[in-house]
């Protein structure tokens, strides 16, 4: 067994915990006021333009969903008009309350589901009404979750004591057998050397080990080969992440895999082709579950008929001997219930779960190994939840792509976007971290320029992808828009500046919108499937600008949240790829501001989600001010893609 001291000093435990609590309180009032701020500022006829509220809407369809909800899907009340531009997400806590009526009486819910013309949303009760709206609300549920895990963990001795100091730096690593001496891999998965090497350091990690995953380098498909070697070592193991779609896409995998997995969570906010894997859905299905709706029933039936008055009405105390015998079956239920739940608990080899999940659900299970897939994304109060329960924990991740959301400057400061990963990763350096290296998504020239500013020049493309173009997907035909990677378009001097929504909540650049829709034009016009072309903008209102464009425009289509294009932000396509993306940077004034757009890892974010052609569309006045902004300009400049908007207006305007 070896045992290597961290780089860094230990951090003071006690005010680093003090320091986290003070920053979650600090993003709770922040979250808060920034909704109540927004929703004054818009008015209600306004309010969609936040992007967390939809109005004016009617109840569309209804059925019944697992646990005996209500599963209600709401459209708008004019029947050809498309939903918004939003950001409740499968999984959003929502309130449900009538629009017009002035009531303040609401339904809190879950999104169950969004399409281009409703959204679907999980309820415990039918909402009365006609017309109604629904408002993103603030997740307490999760922050009283995280609350918890900090004071179990810094009050904790025996073994999350011990995993706690080896994350806070007061006790070394330690690794048994060493890493290169390793058993061999046992999953079937395929996986590259690099790759493997990764899943042997975690085997061989006794305490805390980290996978870094950049862009397209199969990070989860090495984190499900390390989980299916460890069940075939006849290990437990509670597999997490901070979203409820990187948990699905763990479940999918593990699945497919032939692995016992059970997803715990509200079933809303599981994926519907996968809710058959939910424990809500096991429950129903298991041997008992006919008996416990049949006594629910009788219960039911019994409390019916001890309020119910008739000329042979029972006496009072056959009443009273009907209410004890139903809460009688009501209990027996429940206890049936929750052997079901230990049952398939017991049977399952790998628990999948968001970093926030239920703790009473488990009971007193230990886990032998808990991992945090995409763990860059949470605050570290997120990944000690499942600290509470495990041996060792195994964080996966990229610190250089999307960081955990804080809306609250003040936490900021303190420290509060950053990671666990990112922490542990500063404070242990190497000797905690296997770096993932070939990358099976971009084009060698799309992936290069992030490969050197961010990694230093570390990624290689797969042979498979190195080269591959648009020209060369079937139906698509050769030419200047489909024979090469890359193309950038810059703006400076055609006088394409930014402008504020009416409201000033977000920017937009009117004549950006018009050559993206241009663009993606011409990718169609060549061929390419308008389902593998993707844009992104970092602000809200060029997102709904520019799918009101598509909108209006021939490229319209059945799937219309901007026709079959798909455009989103930055958010909205981590962890995902298309064959091309069109980039919309926006910014374009005379001061050089750019705003938000200064934290590049978004940007690296936008630069590495396409496979076969990426399209920049950009201010190189404003942008190049900045140095990692003047860097990507030369960098399109030395690969031969640089153009001025000044080629393209003529044609644009014909």
């Amino acid at each position: 067994m070896s045992r290597r001291r961290s780089k860094l000093p230990p951090i003071e435990v006690e005010s680093h915990f003090v320091r986290l609590v003070e920053c979650l309180a600090l993003e709770s009032q922040a979250e808060v006021q920034r909704m109540a701020e927004r929703r004054k500022r818009l008015g209600s006829a306004n309010a969609e333009k936040s992007g967390e509220s939809i109005i004016d809407l009617v109840i569309r369809d209804s059925r019944n969903g697992l646990g005996g909800r209500h599963l209600v899907e709401f459209a708008k009340r004019s029947a050809n008009h498309v939903m918004p531009w939003h950001r409740l997400k499968v999984g959003s806590p929502v309130v449900v309350c009538e629009f017009e009526s002035g009531s303040d009486a609401s339904l809190t819910g879950v999104v169950s589901g969004r399409r281009s013309d409703s959204i679907e949303v999980a309820l415990d009760r039918w909402p009365e009404g006609t017309v109604f709206r629904v408002d993103l609300t603030a997740d307490e549920v999760t922050r009283q979750r995280h609350l918890a895990a900090i004071d179990a963990v810094r009050n904790s001795r025996g073994r999350v004591g011990q995993l706690r100091d080896v994350l806070m730096g007061e006790r070394g690593l330690s690794f048994r057998p060493r890493a290169d001496e390793a058993p061999p891999i046992r999953s079937r998965i395929e996986l590259n050397r690099v790759q493997q090497e990764a899943v042997r350091f975690a085997r061989s990690a006794n305490d805390i080990a980290i996978i870094h995953g950049p862009p397209g380098t199969g990070k989860t498909t090495a984190v499900v080969a390390f989980i299916c070697d460890c069940v075939a070592d006849g290990q437990k193991v509670l597999a997490c992440a901070p979203s409820n779609t990187a948990v699905d896409n763990l479940l999918e995998r593990l699945v497919g895999e032939g692995v016992r997995a059970v997803r715990l969570g509200h079933p809303a906010r599981v994926s519907e082709s996968l809710r058959q894997h939910s424990l809500d859905a096991l429950a129903l299905e298991h041997e008992s579950a006919s008996i416990v709706r049949d006594m629910r029933r009788e219960a039911e039936q019994l409390f019916q008929k001890a309020g119910r008055w008739t000329r042979s009405n029972p006496g009072r105390d056959a009443k009273q001997e009907m209410r004890r015998e139903a809460k009688r079956l009501i209990s027996d239920a429940r206890r049936l219930e929750r052997m079901a739940v230990e049952s398939i608990l017991d049977r399952s080899e790998v628990i999948c779960a968001t970093t926030t999940f239920n703790e009473e659900i488990l009971g007193d299970r230990w886990f032998d190994t808990a991992v945090v897939d995409e763990a860059c994304q949470t605050t570290e109060p997120g990944s000690w939840v499942p600290v509470l329960r495990s041996d060792r924990l195994i964080l996966a991740g990229d610190p250089l792509q999307l960081p955990p959301t804080v809306l609250s400057s003040e936490a900021v400061e303190k420290g509060f976007a950053v990671s666990m990963l990112e922490r542990v990763m500063e404070l242990y350096g190497e000797q905690a971290t296997r770096l993932l290296t070939r990358q099976y998504r971009m084009h060698q020239d799309i992936m290069a320029f992030s490969s050197d500013r961010f990694y230093d020049g570390s990624l290689v493309a797969d042979e498979h992808v190195a080269a591959h173009l648009l020209c060369d997907l079937p139906g698509v035909d050769a030419g200047a828009n489909t024979d090469s990677p890359l193309a950038l378009y810059d703006t400076a001097g055609a006088g394409w500046e930014e402008a504020l929504e009416e409201d000033g909540l977000s920017k937009l650049n009117q004549k950006e919108a018009e050559l993206v829709v241009y663009k993606a034009k011409q990718l169609v016009r060549d061929g390419v499937d308008p389902q593998n072309i993707a844009v992104i903008a970092p602000y809200a209102a060029q997102v709904r600008l520019i799918r009101d464009l598509f909108r209006r425009s021939e490229l319209h289509g059945p799937d219309a949240t901007g026709g079959q294009i798909e455009v989103d932000t930055v958010d909205g396509f981590q962890g995902r790829e298309k064959e091309a993306i069109i980039i919309s940077f926006v910014r374009s004034n005379g001061s050089c501001e750019i705003g938000f757009l200064k934290d590049y890892r978004r940007t690296n974010v936008a630069l590495t989600r396409a496979r076969r052609r990426l399209i920049v569309i950009g201010d190189s006045a404003t942008l190049g001010a900045d140095e990692f902004y003047g860097k990507l300009f030369e960098y399109f400049e030395s690969k031969d893609s640089y153009h001025s908007v000044f080629e393209e207006m003529n044609d644009m305007n014909g």
